[in-house]
């Protein structure tokens, strides 16, 4: 039993647990959000938290502690510039764990961790709606710049096109005969076998 146990060891040893955590909350305060099991995520709210809270100074010093233990620049950097000052006002409680159902392997419960004051629902719909613009607007010129194309240019390629393919048969057909070929001499090496045999 885990009676006064307040560290949940996630069946790692520490050097490996170090990592993985700090490697987590890198993500999260790069992506503002990951999806992970109930269990992670509640032992990365204990380890970045008191992270958070110390970006809330911004010193050589505080910066040199929150990298000791996030080992990236770039999470530093976004943790100071970005998160820090929409955090300012906040006491605490910088996170937010939902449950997200089960997982398929092995039916973990699953969570999604994110940071409270980045609302993800702003910022989701609108990366998707671009993405289904761009889709859609590519496909239509697409097909209009052809369509317009042609039309100038008939002639032209109206002459080359006879070129093209007339090239196209004569590969063809050589082709076709060198298959004929290898396709008949291995009928008869079988076939000769199988008499001698016989």
């Amino acid at each position: 039993m885990r009676h006064n146990r307040s560290i949940n060891h996630l069946g790692r040893q520490s050097g490996h647990r170090k990592a993985m955590l700090a490697n987590m909350a890198s993500s999260l305060i790069l992506h503002k959000q990951i999806e992970t099991t109930l269990a992670k995520a509640k032992a990365l709210r204990m380890y970045v938290e008191p992270l958070i809270t110390k970006a809330k100074e911004d010193s050589t010093h505080s910066r040199r502690i929150v990298f000791s233990y996030l080992k990236q620049k770039e999470a530093v950097s976004e943790l100071f510039r970005v998160v820090a000052p929409k955090i300012a006002d906040r006491p605490g409680g910088y996170t937010r764990i939902v449950k997200n159902g089960f997982r398929e392997g092995d039916a973990a419960d699953m969570a999604i961790m994110e940071l409270v004051d980045f609302n993800m629902s702003e910022v989701a719909p609108k990366e998707a709606p671009k993405k289904a613009a761009t889709r859609r607007s590519g496909a239509k010129k697409a097909a209009a710049p052809a369509t317009e194309a042609a039309p100038a240019t008939e002639e032209a390629p109206a002459k080359k096109a006879p070129a093209k393919k007339a090239p196209a048969k004569k590969a063809a057909a050589p082709k076709a005969a060198g298959k004929v070929s290898t396709k008949a001499a291995p009928a008869k090496k079988v076939q000769a076998p199988r008499k001698t045999g016989k």
